[in-house]
């Protein structure tokens, strides 16, 4: 690995303008933090209030995303690092969109015969006694491009489905429903790229009353976390091999935290891939990067020395 000081000038990007700012902004401010501590030139930069013009000429060198959500974790800030030149950090342009919308992900995911809860996509035409016979009770409905659980709702009555649906579609015209699966809620944080893609141990979420929220995920102090997950060895293994063809099958690099339901009959299922996981002190991926014997201030400088641009400079041959 390269020296911190090898680096460069290096952007922190974080902030930004989507519903999870909040969050960023704390990400943004421990990933800073445990740079400078390393020895890394890192500089903040709030891409949610100074300009690509002024990104461009802060000369950074590389720069590292805290950024969650549109235009951060969606491929429109990818985009323009690689018109800039800009190496950065986590995936490209196209896996960075795939895994942003929930929708094409369990599309991709199934073509690649990767098991996902049965779902639908509903809009405001959408027959929704229709979507109840077809996934039945409970259902998730939920916002395809919204992370951290926001806009998210558990209906178990079909009269608070219309509700729900008005509620995601707040932040997206289609709407993505998901059949429920009773079961033990697992993440699973990967590192790396294609063949050298490896998970760190899968922790198990325990909230309060199953509900994994906003508020229980990034402010309160009453969810347990198991790390690694209490679970026979065969089966860990199974969750990581699938979480890592899951990441693989996005074309995801340098790092991701894949989402698993782990039902009560054994089986395991896909629920999202997260391309710029928080970096918060209650995120999960330096939490499992811990107990593979990785600190939070090496996980930083490890996932900024593997930022590069992805899309190739070739050019055609002229005639």
């Amino acid at each position: 690995m390269k020296s911190p000081q090898s680096f460069g000038k290096v952007g922190v990007l974080y902030g930004g303008k989507s519903a999870e700012r909040d969050v960023s902004i704390m990400s943004g401010t421990g990933v800073h933090q445990a740079l400078r501590n390393a020895g890394v030139d890192a500089h903040l930069f709030d891409t949610g209030e100074r300009s690509l013009a002024e990104l461009a000429a802060e000369g950074f060198d590389r720069v590292f995303i805290a950024l969650h959500g549109r235009y951060g974790e969606d491929g429109t800030l990818q985009g323009a690092l690689e018109l800039l030149g800009i190496p950065y950090t986590g995936s490209g342009p196209l896996a960075s969109s795939l895994a942003m919308d929930k929708i094409m992900t369990k599309r991709v995911w199934l073509h690649e015969a990767l098991p996902t809860p049965r779902y639908a996509v509903l809009d405001a035409e959408t027959d929704l006694d229709n979507v109840i016979s077809t996934l039945g009770l409970p259902v998730f409905v939920k916002p395809p491009h919204e992370g951290s659980t926001l806009g998210v709702t558990k209906v178990t009555r079909r009269e608070d489905l219309a509700a729900a649906y008005a509620k995601a579609s707040e932040f997206d015209e289609d709407v993505l429903a998901e059949a429920f699966i009773s079961g033990r809620e697992l993440t699973v944080a990967i590192l790396g790229k294609g063949a050298n893609a490896y998970a760190l141990p899968v922790i198990e979420i325990v909230a309060p009353d199953g509900n994994y929220d906003y508020e229980h995920k990034y402010f309160g102090d009453e969810t347990k976390y198991f790390c690694p997950a209490n679970l026979p060895e065969d089966t860990t293994r199974r969750i990581q091999d699938i979480c890592v063809a899951a990441y693989r099958a996005i074309g995801c690099e340098g790092w991701g935290r894949a989402d698993v339901i782990l039902a009560d009959n054994g089986e395991p299922y896909l629920l999202e891939i997260n391309t710029s996981p928080g970096m918060t002190s209650h995120s999960l991926v330096p939490m499992a990067a811990a107990a593979n014997g990785m600190n939070y201030e090496s996980l930083c400088v490890e996932l900024l020395a593997d930022a590069r641009c992805k899309v190739s400079a070739s050019r055609p041959q002229s005639a």
